[in-house]
């Protein structure tokens, strides 16, 4: 029997053509839109398009706008799995801000597409083939937000781009994929042992993402305090560390109570109050900064956005990075 899949389309490469130019740009029509009928083989689907943007052009508005229809669309019962369609230079912010918000019961899988609809060895049509699959399987539940493409499956938590334009382009460090798509069916081969998520109704506070960099000083960092942020997130060094001329700018933004958030740059790794030298580790974390436990710069900041409406205490805060 047939599985009932809401398929939300909004924008991106996967619903992109290139022209005779060369460019690759939105078309008077989702090309995706036109093979409904060969993907309604797979299940029952139910198709929104809430907005039609490159992924650079996502905000936590238009991340909102997705976690209420899931969630409409999950009040009503009648839906087994979801599909997001994405751009995929920010697919892994929606698709962990979904992961931490999103209350709906059903499998959510986000996918995309490195090459567009009419590109040779284009991978549109597939990816979104094997994430209805995914959608479909009740191996999925429970699971998270789920990111497919190239025959694998990702978490939202771990999964990152990792190279401007090859179709394997998504991969979790560290962890690996936690499944595969095969032609004769969904292999889960791996569960995550934790999942949070936080009530939010609105998203409407600032955050940046800093990078650190050899004689990095405080002078970017004074410019954002007189910006009003509500947060920071720093790419550190290492596992954690910064380099002395940066720490005035730190302190500053911790004496007015706005967090600092520290991940590392590297590829992969945690960061830990390890190195007790001036700007170390060990010095950041007696200063009051937040080490985040694994994630990278751009999904620590959509945790910080998410954390900040809930809470603005710093023992809070703290916790919710630990996880």
């Amino acid at each position: 029997m047939k599985k009932n899949i809401l398929l939300i389309h909004t924008g991106g490469t996967i619903s992109m053509s290139e022209d005779t130019s060369g460019a690759v740009k939105p078309g008077e029509k989702n090309p995706l839109t036109q093979g409904t009928e060969l993907l309604s083989s797979l299940a029952n689907l139910h198709v929104e398009e809430p907005f039609n943007l490159p992924s650079p052009h996502i905000t936590q508005k238009e991340m909102m706008k997705l976690k209420l229809l899931l969630e409409e669309y999950d009040q009503q019962g009648n839906i087994d799995g979801a599909v997001i369609t994405h751009g995929t230079d920010t697919l892994e912010e929606t698709a962990y801000f979904l992961d931490l918000t999103c209350q709906a019961s059903f499998p959510v899988v986000v996918t995309g597409a490195m090459r567009s609809s009419n590109e040779i060895g284009s991978d549109g049509l597939y990816n979104l083939i094997s994430s209805i699959r995914v959608a479909s399987s009740e191996d999925a539940r429970g699971q998270g937000v789920l990111v497919v493409l190239n025959d694998e499956i990702h978490t939202a938590l771990n999964v990152t781009k990792t190279h401007t334009s090859n179709i394997s382009t998504f991969q979790s460090p560290q962890y690996g994929p936690i499944g595969i798509v095969t032609k004769r069916g969904v292999l889960f081969h791996h569960t995550p042992t934790k999942h949070e998520t936080y009530p939010v109704q609105v998203i409407d506070k600032k955050v940046h993402l800093l990078k650190a960099h050899a004689g990095m000083d405080s002078s970017l960092l004074k410019a954002m305090l007189s910006m009003e942020v509500d947060g920071i997130v720093i790419e550190a060094l290492g596992q954690g560390n910064l380099p002395p001329s940066a720490l005035e700018g730190v302190t500053e933004f911790i004496k007015n109570n706005i967090p600092v958030v520290i991940v590392s740059r590297s590829y992969a790794g945690i960061v830990q109050d390890i190195y007790g030298y001036e700007g170390g580790g060990k010095h950041l974390k007696e200063l009051g900064v937040i080490f985040s436990n694994g994630l990278n710069g751009q999904k620590a900041r959509i945790k910080l956005l998410v954390a900040l409406a809930n809470t603005n205490r710093m023992d809070e805060l703290e916790e919710m990075f630990m996880f």
